[in-house]
Order: C-alpha cells, then sequence, then structure tokens
C-alpha cells in the first residue's frame, strides 16, 4: 500500500469557539496541543487571527477570537511536530496585524470568504505568501455557489500563489455524489493546487464525506476532536487518526484530550448531531435558525421549526 498523503488540520479551538465563545483555558489548550502533537496531527488551528477592532463585541470573546503572537508564544512556548494554524475573514483583518512568518508563533494562515469575494482573500493570499506563511482558500458554502460563479473564481485561483483550496460544506448539506462531483471539478479546473475539505455534520455524513475526499487525493483533511464546532460539528479528529491506512498517527493520545477535556465540556456545552440542525442540513441552509432554536425554550418542536423553515409564507406578529 501506498503512503497516505493527507494531514489533518485539527480545528477544535477555532470552530469549536463558535460553541463556548472561545472560552478556553490556556491549560486546556495545552493539554490539547500536546495531545495532538503526541498523536502525530498535522496542523492545529488553535484559533482566528481577526483585528478586534473591525468586530462588534470583541471584548467578550475568548483570546482565541483575535489571536496575539505575544500571548501565543506563552500558551505554546515550545512547538512540537504539530504545525499552528489560523483563520481570517475578509474584512475582520488588518493585515497589518499579521508579523512577518519569521516572528511569528503561527505556519499556516487561511482565509475564509464567500464566493464574491475569492478576488480580495486571493489579495490576503499573496500578503501572507510574502510574509512567509502557507496559505489556503476556503471558499464558505459551496453548496450554494452558482456554476458559472464557481468558474470565474477558478480563473482566478489558478493565476494565485495559494497553496491549498478548500471545499467546504458549510452547511453539512454534501452528500457522497457532491463530493465525488466536487473533488473532480477542482481538480479539473485547478490542476496545479492541492486541495483541502472542511465538512460539517449535520446529516452525520461528515466522516465519510472526508474520507471519499482523502481517497480521491484531497490533501487537508480539518477535523476536530469529539466533533467539537459550531451546530453539528464537524468530522471527528479521532476517527480519522483511527481509520486513515498508513499513516503515522496514533489514537491513545486523543482518547486522553477526549476523556479528560471534552468528556467535561460536552456536559456544559451542546454540539454535534441534533435534528434542527439535521433539518437545515437537509434544506441546504446555514444554522443560525437551528441554533436560535436550541437556545429557546422551543429547543426541542422539531415539528413547529420544520414547518416554520419549509412554508413559503412568512407571517409576523402585528404590534398592538
Amino acid at each position: 500500500m501506498k503512503t497516505n498523503h493527507s494531514k489533518i488540520v485539527d480545528c477544535t479551538i477555532r470552530d469549536g469557539g463558535l460553541v463556548n465563545n472561545w472560552d478556553f483555558s490556556i491549560e486546556f489548550v495545552q493539554t490539547l496541543y500536546a495531545g495532538l502533537n503526541e498523536a502525530g496531527v498535522d496542523y492545529m488551528e488553535i484559533g482566528y487571527k481577526n483585528s478586534p477592532k473591525l468586530l462588534k463585541g470583541a471584548d467578550q470573546a475568548g483570546p482565541w477570537r483575535f489571536l496575539d503572537d505575544e500571548f501565543l508564544r506563552k500558551v505554546i512556548p515550545q512547538k512540537g511536530h504539530t504545525k499552528l494554524s489560523a483563520l481570517v475573514d475578509i474584512g475582520r483583518v488588518d493585515e497589518n496585524d499579521i508579523l512577518p512568518r519569521s516572528e511569528s508563533m503561527l505556519d499556516l494562515i487561511r482565509v475564509a470568504c464567500y464566493i464574491k469575494d475569492v478576488d480580495k482573500a486571493l489579495e490576503l493570499v499573496q500578503t501572507f505568501h510574502d510574509r512567509g506563511y502557507e496559505t489556503t482558500l476556503n471558499i464558505m458554502a459551496l453548496s450554494n455557489v452558482m456554476e458559472n460563479e464557481l468558474l470565474e473564481a477558478f480563473e482566478m485561483i489558478k493565476e494565485s500563489v495559494v497553496d491549498v483550496v478548500y471545499i467546504v460544506d458549510s452547511y453539512g448539506s454534501l452528500d457522497h455524489n457532491d463530493i465525488h462531483y466536487l473533488v473532480d471539478k477542482f481538480k479539473t479546473h485547478l490542476p496545479n493546487k492541492r486541495l483541502g475539505i472542511h465538512a460539517h455534520n449535520n446529516l452525520q455524513l461528515a466522516f465519510s464525506n472526508t474520507l471519499i475526499a482523502s481517497e480521491k487525493g484531497v490533501e487537508l483533511l480539518d477535523a476536530s476532536v469529539y466533533g467539537m464546532g459550531r451546530a453539528a460539528g464537524n468530522c471527528p479528529t479521532e476517527l480519522l487518526v483511527t481509520h486513515l491506512k498508513n499513516t503515522k498517527y496514533t489514537l491513545r493520545p486523543v482518547l486522553g484530550v477526549i476523556e479528560q477535556l471534552m468528556i467535561p465540556l460536552r456536559e456544559k456545552e451542546e454540539w454535534g448531531y441534533i435534528i434542527p440542525y439535521m433539518i437545515t442540513g437537509s434544506l441546504d441552509e446555514h444554522p443560525r435558525s437551528a441554533m436560535a432554536l436550541r437556545a429557546s425554550d422551543n429547543k426541542d418542536k422539531a415539528v413547529d421549526f420544520y414547518d416554520t423553515l419549509t412554508t413559503p409564507e412568512v407571517s409576523f406578529d402585528k404590534k398592538r
């Protein structure tokens, strides 16, 4: 059997932070990094590198929402095998806040955007590339992108310096046929680029979709320990670690992290496959409405929720 070229990008802190407003202790993150490093996981996405001055409510989020390089040096004074990654969003990052890689703890900076902002995203990618970072472009909500928009984007991406281009299933609505189709399309139009996948678990397909992508040559596989991520969560890191063939990953350290960190956290915070998230995934919609439902007194009223989302007429209570 040939060597598996897939690499795992663990997003527990960054995507999982969307569950608990990035309220992770330093000890939590240090323990997670040590476990992932021991397990041989390739990258740990330790948060966002957005700029607090460009976002409302910045002072209420944990430090992993706006990573500071000095802070990171104290958190991970000695990096191991596992590289560090951060994500930035278009319009939410001041490029002047990003140090050259030689002065930073970060190795990889990923730029997330919607299809209409691919040109702006690629400008940021160029900046980060020039500063020495590995780069990815993560086109969000691909399931809602029109064919002509994607083809236009491919023309720009093909000529860019970006290292890896991501297939992002933001709404957790894609199945195996979609993954086959998208990977083939991306490979056809971007033959000079490596590919990545970021899958959400609304339909309990994140793991299988990620495996299919890996088998088709997609290199960077996003995951999170115990599946922790926004709403239905992500492909579980532990499943990839134990299932990918011909890798050097070891499962036991990840199980230790789950036992020590994730089981207690799961008792306080909610994520993973839950019916309202399944409903939004099946309808190919952003899970924000399901997240609002789960935070309300009607959190288990799935029939009413489904009827609301599938009724064409919208009615509002008139103020009396």
